[in-house]
């Protein structure tokens, strides 16, 4: 069950055996969530740290007024909140948004692996230093791009990181958002939201057909985005 996050360690740096099994031993178990269930609630304390194994899941944070706004997308191999493992309180929510299935990794034995095993130790901080930096590109979208560019950048993104774990057919995914999840994602409202959508699909780059999205021209869609993917980290290299 662990294979995605095998998938996304080694595609920075080769992961051994014997650092496989060390993952493996420090999941006490396995958990289930329904889409709208938090897998990390704001302002626990966690004594876990929760590896995605299976669906899609997004950070987010709540407003006074109610107002929700999704700050990152969380994919099968995502160690979602290993940072809780030290901040200890958790300033934010994870929401499941399709059906979710994840592992629980104790803190207590993520600290041994942190006194016994330097190389494993420093990819997991690279996995907490690529989460840094995709919420780095997630404000530049929302503060300086066009809300197209914004969206495509945000399919770029997401095609990436799904095809890492083999959660791709193709030039294709499954997205189970709501175009109303979507404005939670991109902070704008309902309408605006089904134009900017409808603007993408203008261009004949994607196909967006209920809960499947379809890359026509990967070339035309990374344009539109200014798509570099160098913050994800993704050449395998030693660490």
């Amino acid at each position: 069950m662990l294979e995605p996050l095998y998938l996304q360690l080694q595609q920075h740096d080769a992961l051994s055996d014997d650092e496989r099994a060390m993952l493996a031993d420090v999941i006490v178990r396995e958990k289930d969530f329904e889409v709208g269930q938090d897998l990390v609630v704001a302002g626990s304390r966690p004594a876990y740290s929760t590896v995605l194994v299976e669906g899609l899941a997004a950070r987010y944070k709540v407003l006074q007024n109610g107002g929700r706004q999704f700050t990152a997308f969380q994919v099968p191999g995502d160690f979602v909140d290993l940072h809780a493992f030290l901040l200890k309180t958790m300033d934010h929510g994870i929401v499941a948004l399709s059906p979710c299935r994840v592992m629980l990794a104790d803190h207590a034995k993520l600290r041994a692996v942190t006194e016994q095993a330097p190389h494993l130790t420093r990819l997991l901080w690279l996995d907490t230093l690529v989460d840094g930096a995709i919420h780095r590109e997630w404000i530049v979208a929302m503060g300086r791009r066009s809300s197209a560019s914004h969206l495509a950048h945000l399919i770029c993104e997401l095609y990436v990181r799904l095809q890492v774990v083999k959660q791709t057919e193709g030039m294709s995914f499954r997205f189970p958002l709501s175009q109303a999840e979507m404005a939670d994602v991109m902070g704008l409202s309902v309408v605006h939201m089904n134009r900017v959508i409808a603007e993408l699909r203008k261009t004949e780059a994607i196909s967006w057909v209920n809960h499947t999205i379809s890359i026509l021209d990967w070339d035309r869609l990374a344009a539109i985005a200014e798509f570099d993917p160098t913050y994800l980290s993704m050449t395998t290299e030693p660490r």
